[in-house]
């Protein structure tokens, strides 16, 4: 069922009993199979798939929601399998943001307001509360529940069935209830082909921050007084230091 409003590229494949709303804009070589539905203020681009059952762009779910136009925006190459659930944003005007090459499991859920980044991995059931980010290259573990307003950094990882209420930084692996910082996501760090030295750096950088006996404050000035200038190391501190709810250790 296609709206007469909405607009699909000619290359789009819709299935059996999807879908599509009036306000949906699909992007080529996107595919919705049986039963997805694709509806308000949505926003999909190229080569993503929807697999059955997956709803995108739905009403969100927050009592302040007063029917005004919000958005959902969706970049390329993203999947979404079955049961999965996105929402637009809720004040008039406001918007969910996805970038590219995601891809989001079973029942995972995207709620309203929420930033997600590219090239990240959500696992069976996870979920984000309104207003969360996520980075670049993080993953997810199954039943993670992710608290309003949270940030979880580029190339973290959060083991399954964690609670997430503080900020999770870049490259981190973390786990428990609530979570916790374990040490620097070693595995995802080497498999995107950090060198040795710079995996170095960051160790050193988590052991001052994160599991010595110093403020913030004073490890930041330490890492920068003590650890080699990076990209990598400056992502880590603005990322502490830009930390609204408070970050893990």
């Amino acid at each position: 069922m296609v709206h007469p409003g909405a607009v699909l590229d000619e290359h789009v494949t819709v299935g059996a009993y999807a879908i599509v709303g009036e306000n949906v804009k699909l992007g080529a070589n996107t595919v919705l199979d049986p039963f997805a539905q694709v509806l308000g203020f949505t926003e999909l681009g190229k080569n993503c798939r929807l697999f059955s059952y997956a709803v995108v762009g739905n009403i969100p779910q927050d009592l302040k929601y007063c029917y005004d136009e919000t958005y959902l925006k969706i970049g390329d190459n993203n999947q979404f399998r079955e049961f999965c659930t996105v929402n637009p944003g809720t004040l008039k005007g406001t918007e969910t943001r996805i970038g590219n090459n995601n891809l989001f499991m079973t029942y995972a859920h995207v709620a309203h307001d929420c930033i997600v980044g590219d090239n990240n991995i959500f696992a069976n059931n996870a979920t984000l509360a309104g207003h969360v980010t996520v980075g670049n290259k993080a993953i997810l573990g199954g039943l993670v529940a992710v608290h309003q307003f949270c940030r979880v950094g580029d190339h973290a990882i959060v083991g399954g069935c964690s609670k997430v209420t503080q900020d999770m930084p870049p490259y981190s692996m973390s786990d428990g209830h609530p979570a916790k910082i374990c040490g620097i996501n070693l595995v995802g760090l080497r498999r995107a082909k950090f060198p040795n030295d710079l995996i170095r750096q960051i160790k050193q950088s988590f052991k001052l921050l994160f599991f010595e006996n110093h403020s913030f404050e004073q490890a930041a000035a330490l890492v920068r007084e003590e650890i080699p200038k990076s990209k990598e190391v400056e992502n880590l501190l603005s990322f502490v230091e830009s930390s609204k709810r408070g970050v893990s250790r």
